[in-house]
């Protein structure tokens, strides 16, 4: 089903009057939306250029706060937060380091808290115009694999899972802009082949008004303690 990106996550969990951690927040666009349903919000990045840009955008947001740091060696006490959120981020954590990560959320955690991570699909026309950048297949099997462990291991137990499609409307210029957002360090790359790309973003995205369509499938899940 086509939507915004955070749809799932409001359908499975209400953040009211919780303390909230958004692991790899990015510039800060959803630690904003948590804090605007009422919850205390803490974003985190390893990125300090991600933190300052969230810092920036949430100055007239209350109840939010930015950290830089790792998922996997979170600068917070053991039972910090009520719900801990990895929203497209777990991919973007070293593969030898998301099984730490995971153990991470779960040490932050207080005893009724939840794990709420929502990850790509290697698959989808955004899928396939990403990995012209940088193939993620393996990094998002990889995350998927880290669940699956987390699960066999007993760290976290499944609550809910629920798969969709987010649906993007993009011009060339605001794909270049999402790219380089999550990563920096692609500008370059993507500089170099932008007229393959711009190929590419013509042929897999469907023409809109506003620019072109493309479709992302994902998978959220929800876990408990």
């Amino acid at each position: 089903m086509p939507g915004e990106p955070n749809d799932v996550l409001g359908e499975l969990l209400d953040v009211r009057g919780r303390d909230v951690l958004d692991v790899g927040c990015g510039e800060g666009e959803l630690v904003r939306r948590l804090a605007l349903a009422g919850a205390r919000v803490v974003g985190l990045d390893p990125l300090a250029v991600a933190v300052a840009r969230a810092r920036d955008a949430a100055s007239a947001t209350p109840g939010v706060s930015f950290v830089e740091g790792s998922a996997q060696a979170l600068p917070f006490p053991t039972g910090s937060f009520d719900v801990v959120v990895f929203f497209n981020s777990l991919h973007h954590v070293p593969v030898e380091s998301m099984d730490a990560a995971l153990a991470e959320a779960a040490r932050v955690l207080r005893g009724s808290g939840v794990l709420y991570v929502q990850e790509p699909l290697a698959e989808g026309s955004f899928f396939e115009l990403v990995r012209l950048v940088e193939d993620e297949t393996e990094v998002r099997a990889a995350a998927q694999a880290a669940l699956s462990r987390a699960t066999s291991e007993g760290r976290f137990a499944e609550l809910a899972r629920r798969e969709a499609v987010i649906t993007w409307s993009l011009d060339f210029a605001g794909f270049r802009a999402r790219m380089i957002s999550v990563e920096p360090a692609r500008a370059a790359e993507f500089d170099e082949h932008k007229p393959a790309l711009r190929a590419a973003f013509e042929r897999l995205g469907r023409p809109t008004k506003d620019g072109y369509e493309f479709e992302q499938p994902f998978r959220a899940n929800l876990f408990g303690r």
